[in-house]
């Protein structure tokens, strides 16, 4: 069951980051600019805000296996869309559904968690992620090699049947779960907003995670702008073959599972703020090495891998019965700073080059950590009195 929720998880979330390694292949197909381009990222993500604002806490209102079911074959339908577009705004109107019911991934997730026991609760969370993850990481990939023998049409036309399929394997293996909760859907998002006033450490979490994610959107949506670029040239598919080195990262997801586990989430976070600002360090410095460029990769990728781990571990801790919608809250959150940080990573791109992006990603995980200060410091005064 927990290989099946990972390979579930990967399989859906992968429809955001399809379109990452096409964007200079759509630029020239729609005539459009590359910041324009951008905002195909951007509109993606913000339909997976939308997503997750509205549909995601219907997994506790809901029975969770007939909401999947309807989600994942809207996401199927959308993906149908996409692929006949016959101009820029279909496509970002097909992407921006698609996006909205992805958010399968994230009603799996707190699933897997309500399924493990609490001594193993971030290891099997840790496992359902990787998948998650190997799924954001190996997209671009897939993408990549699909558009280069068949176009792109296909990549879209193929994450349609895979949806199919998904849809119909997990409406035949997962067991039936009850809804947690019987209020009406109106107060359900209300209460979504309770839970952020309710729960601190929901919001610092989210924002952590923004600034890590528009950290990570910022990266892989410029990317490929320098990869087929004057000083690398590379191919549609040479920007696939690159996005594997990112797939490494995802080897940190059971083990910061393993840390949330011995309760060090909150050195470890400070730990990846802290990765991920030298990760971008070595990008600018590296900008014609593609050595360099590739290390930035692998350890951006590990420490946003990292934070947001620990993060889910933290949050759904908060309240059991909660956990779609605490996971609804923390996700959409995040997901607002990913969506940002696509588009201020274009605009810096086209303004200031690589540079420039380096100098974004590089900032978002210092205020982070900036803030994570304050965090610690307010766990030491409240520590002090105890010890005395």
């Amino acid at each position: 069951m927990v290989a099946l929720l990972a390979v579930a998880s990967g399989m859906t979330v992968a429809n955001l980051y399809y379109a990452q390694p096409l964007l200079s292949s759509l630029r020239d197909v729609f005539h459009i600019t590359t910041a324009t381009a951008g905002i195909l990222i951007t509109l993606t993500q913000v339909g997976y805000v939308i997503g997750m604002v509205f549909l995601v806490p219907l997994g506790d209102r809901l029975e969770k296996r007939n909401l999947i079911t309807v989600l994942l074959t809207v996401t199927m339908l959308a993906l149908v869309a996409a692929a006949l577009a016959t101009g820029f705004p279909m496509l970002l109107a097909a992407s921006l559904i698609s996006g909205a019911t992805s958010v399968v991934a994230q009603i799996l997730v707190p699933f897997a968690a309500s399924l493990a026991p609490d001594h193993a609760r971030g290891r099997i969370v840790g496992r359902v992620m990787s998948g998650l993850l190997t799924g954001i990481l190996l997209s671009r990939t897939l993408s990549s090699l699909v558009s280069d023998v068949a176009g792109w049409r296909v990549v879209y036309l193929g994450s349609a049947v895979l949806m199919a399929l998904l849809a119909v394997a997990l409406r035949a293996a997962l067991p039936k779960h009850a809804p947690t909760t019987t209020v009406p859907y109106h107060h359900v998002l209300r209460s979504t907003i309770a839970l952020v006033r309710t729960h601190p450490a929901l919001l610092r979490r989210g924002l952590y995670q923004a600034a890590m994610f528009g950290a990570f959107s910022a990266f892989w949506t410029t990317v490929s702008f320098v990869l087929t670029g004057p000083h690398f040239h590379y191919s549609a598919v040479g920007v696939g073959i690159f996005a594997l080195v990112g797939a490494a990262g995802a080897a940190i997801a059971p083990l910061a599972g393993h840390w949330a586990d011995r309760k060090l989430a909150r050195p470890m976070t400070g730990v990846a703020f802290a990765v991920g600002a030298a990760a971008f360090a070595i990008a600018g410095f590296g900008q014609h090495s593609v050595v360099l460029i590739a290390l930035a990769a692998i350890l951006i990728d590990m420490a946003v891998q990292t934070t947001l781990i620990l993060g889910q571990h933290t949050i759904y801790q908060l309240d059991p019965a909660a956990r779609a919608r605490l996971n609804s809250a923390f996700i959409a959150t995040f997901f607002l700073g990913g969506a940002l940080g696509s588009q201020l990573g274009s605009i810096a791109y086209r303004t200031g080059g690589w540079g420039a992006v380096s100098v974004l990603g590089a900032a978002l995980p210092i205020l982070a950590l900036l803030y994570w200060l304050t965090e610690c410091r307010a766990t030491r005064r409240k520590v002090a009195p105890v010890s005395r």
